[in-house]
């Protein structure tokens, strides 16, 4: 993606607002689930918008412009507001993977109505990559990210709150690991991510 500030300076631009909508809408729907199931915490806090200067973190937006990982601001949820503490936590757990999902989908098929391998399409292409990248790596399950939410399900409470207590430099340390070392299981996940791209554009 960065290679196209010299190639294509106003293409890297509209990649850089995809990216910035992407992680908006990603927080805007777990503060949208959270409140529809009782909790309005995250709408008091001022996080039920897609105003991208309400969810973004700064950390978590240059991480995915530099290492191809990142993350939104946390939305703040308080599951006991919800009448199925479990359950909310899930829903609203996996609301921002799923939202990711839905905009690659619509803008893939998108794609298929622009020509070929058009620089337009190759815009597109590289924001539907972005979401799909944005669903699955916010489904591992580290603090801040999504995941930890489904796996803090499985664990005690104090469990759960040590997880999250460490789970930022776990986090950071995951980054620059699979970032500085040959990670076959990277290469992996990288060409899955490629191919889903690839299976729902017409690039």
């Amino acid at each position: 993606m960065l290679e196209l500030i010299q190639t294509s300076p106003l293409a890297f631009l509209v990649i850089i607002g995809g990216l910035i909508i992407a992680l908006a809408f990603h927080e805007a729907a777990h503060a949208f689930v959270a409140y529809k199931l009782g909790d309005s915490t995250a709408k008091m806090a001022g996080r039920l918008t897609v105003n991208p200067l309400k969810h973004l973190d700064p950390f978590g937006t240059l991480a995915l412009i530099f290492f191809r990982f990142g993350w939104g601001k946390p939305v703040p949820v308080n599951p006991r507001n919800f009448k199925n503490p479990a359950v909310g936590n899930l829903l609203v757990a996996l609301a921002g993977p799923a939202t990711n999902i839905l905009i690659a989908l619509v803008l893939g098929g998108i794609t298929f109505l622009l020509p070929p391998n058009s620089l337009l399409t190759l815009v597109i292409s590289t924001v539907v990559y972005i979401n799909i990248l944005l669903a699955f790596f916010n489904l591992l399950p580290i603090p801040p990210l999504d995941g930890s939410k489904i796996l803090g399900l499985f664990l005690s409470e104090e469990s759960a709150y040590e997880l999250e207590r460490i789970g930022p430099m776990i986090l950071l340390v995951f980054i620059l690991l699979v970032n500085t070392t040959s990670s076959t299981l990277l290469l992996q996940f990288l060409n899955l991510v490629n191919r889903l791209t690839n299976l729902i554009t017409a690039f």
